[in-house]
């Protein structure tokens, strides 16, 4: 089966490809979506964030408060570093059982749509990496609408990822996505024609 890695910035067109690849017929693991899940009490992916930021990022019915634990991680990097330090392998696991599960029932083409595609090591898994990258300007405006919130918690967020470069380095294929929505999707009709 050949899997196909989707990574990029927030903001830069994941979902959008995510969406594209699913009209195809493709499957699609959404790692955020995986995350998410996993975060309904009980978990023990829940369970972990508490031992590593404490009761404060967990609200009173038992499930993960997340504004608290946003206003903790996006100002602190060592923090980041450890939220997903401790999630990734859990979420990890996850994908992997669903990728199996999907060969097994005779799948032969994968997408894993996951921001942390090359952080968390699960990059090694793909077959083709492909990265979706924006500029900042139009990275702030796409989030800020997406999630309600103001341009500078937007700036915030787009501040605290990595840079174009880095997802570069590990990219068989680059995409930018600055137009309109109708020049991106035409993007990945070429694009979807070469790979598969």
């Amino acid at each position: 089966m050949k899997i196909i890695g989707v990574t990029g910035p927030s903001g830069s067109g994941k979902t959008l490809f995510g969406e594209y690849f699913s009209t195809l017929g493709i499957p699609v693991i959404n790692a955020d979506e995986v995350y998410h899940k996993m975060l309904i009490p009980p978990s023990e992916c829940l369970d972990a964030i508490k031992q590593a930021f404490g009761s404060s990022v967990i609200s009173d019915d038992g499930a993960l408060d997340r504004a608290a634990l946003s206003s903790i991680v996006f100002h602190d990097e060592k923090k980041l570093t450890l939220l997903n330090k401790t999630v990734l392998g859990i979420v990890i696991k996850e994908i992997r059982r669903q990728v199996s599960e999907l060969e097994q029932n005779n799948n032969v083409t994968v997408m894993i749509d996951a921001p942390t595609l090359i952080e968390s090591g699960l990059y090694k898994d793909c077959d083709k990496i492909i990265s979706i990258i924006s500029s900042k300007e139009r990275r702030i405006v796409r989030i800020a609408q997406r999630d309600g919130i103001d341009c500078t918690k937007a700036q915030e967020r787009v501040e605290a990822q990595q840079p174009d470069e880095f997802y570069i380095k590990y990219s068989d294929i680059v995409l930018e996505n600055d137009g309109s929505e109708e020049d991106f999707i035409f993007k990945l009709k070429k694009l979807t024609e070469e790979i598969l």
